[in-house]
């Protein structure tokens, strides 16, 4: 399983001072980011080849605050690998804290072209992704 660690920074907080609840989909990227490369894969070498993840849906469910100087594990996992498309799932706690998630998440992603085409998958990708 894939683990990302990051440490809630004061910007990242609100008046009340808990994480802004948009916060966490940079938190979701963070950790993508961090899955990619755990696993021997690259966005920047995707990129390099003409090829996007855009996200076209993202969702979030908040259970409870993370504040300012916590530190947070973020779990991605991909939840589905489809022809042009895949979707993370995501879970985030806060170290030391209980084993039930602060927040969860999902995002879904498109395969494009640099033009926006819908592209497949490409095979290394896939692989890449069914070895998780």
């Amino acid at each position: 399983m894939v683990e990302a660690r990051l440490r809630v920074i004061y910007g990242d907080t609100d008046q009340m001072g808990v994480v802004y609840h948009a916060n966490y989909f940079r938190y979701f990227e963070f950790s993508r980011g961090e899955y990619f490369r755990a696993r021997g894969g690259s966005y920047v070498e995707m990129e390099r080849q003409g090829l996007m993840l855009p996200i076209v849906e993202a969702t979030a469910s908040y259970k409870a605050p993370a504040r300012y100087d916590d530190v947070l594990l973020i779990h991605p996992r991909v939840s589905e690998v489809k022809r042009v498309s895949l979707a993370f799932t995501y879970e985030v706690f806060r170290e030391g804290g209980p084993d039930t998630p602060l927040c969860t998440g999902r995002t879904v992603h498109a395969c494009v072209s640099r033009e926006g085409k819908p592209t497949r998958l490409p095979d290394a990708l896939v692989r890449l992704l069914h070895d998780a």
